[in-house]
């Protein structure tokens, strides 16, 4: 799956219920996901995905227009994030111990969402959903960070009807992060 897939220009011009059906839940997923994000229910926020996750945000460098396709990294190169759904856990008990300096007190955040669309995925029974984001941190008086960019998710259908996220790509529209530390969650 390409991190970069080509926007769809001239898409069926008809959209069925199941369409309308699964963008709806999509984005109901994503408003849960961001409210239990910015609630500091991380536990509540880690079932969301499924146990074989890989939640990949890759580093970025600038590049001429002629290599682009060299300006986002590869799996296996040095990633801002490149999780498990146990890694994420291990982060999430560490916060919960209160060894996390960097979050003590903690960051007050809020998590926005939006320009879903949701696609057919490569298996039977998931999608590839695309997002933007724009996650605001504050911490202490002073302290605050913007991190804006994109997400493509691959969905897998549980055996329940539910949506759990088994991968998610987290393209970060600065290649320089300017904050102290990335203690949240994109």
């Amino acid at each position: 799956m390409s991190i970069h897939p080509e926007p769809a220009v001239n898409e069926a011009s008809t959209v069925s219920c199941d369409d309308i059906r699964l963008h709806f839940e999509v984005q109901r997923l994503y408003a849960v996901e961001a409210q239990l994000l910015d609630q500091h229910r991380y536990a509540d926020w880690l079932e969301l995905f499924a146990d074989d996750l890989h939640y990949w945000a890759p580093v970025r460098t600038n590049r001429l227009r002629r290599q682009q396709a060299l300006a986002d990294g590869s799996p296996g190169e040095v990633a801002i994030f490149d999780e498990t759904k146990a890694s994420l856990a291990w982060r999430i008990r560490r916060f919960d111990s209160g060894m996390a300096w960097a979050e003590d007190p903690p960051s007050r955040t809020r998590h926005l969402i939006t320009n879903v669309t949701v696609r057919p995925g490569d298996e039977s029974g998931e999608h590839v959903a695309e997002s933007a984001f724009l996650c605001y941190r504050n911490r202490l008086e002073r302290e605050v960070d913007l991190y804006a960019g994109g997400r493509t998710d691959v969905l897998r259908r549980t055996e329940d009807g539910g949506l759990l996220i088994a991968r998610r790509t987290i393209l970060l529209d600065q290649n320089v992060l300017l904050a102290k530390n990335i203690s949240t969650f994109l």
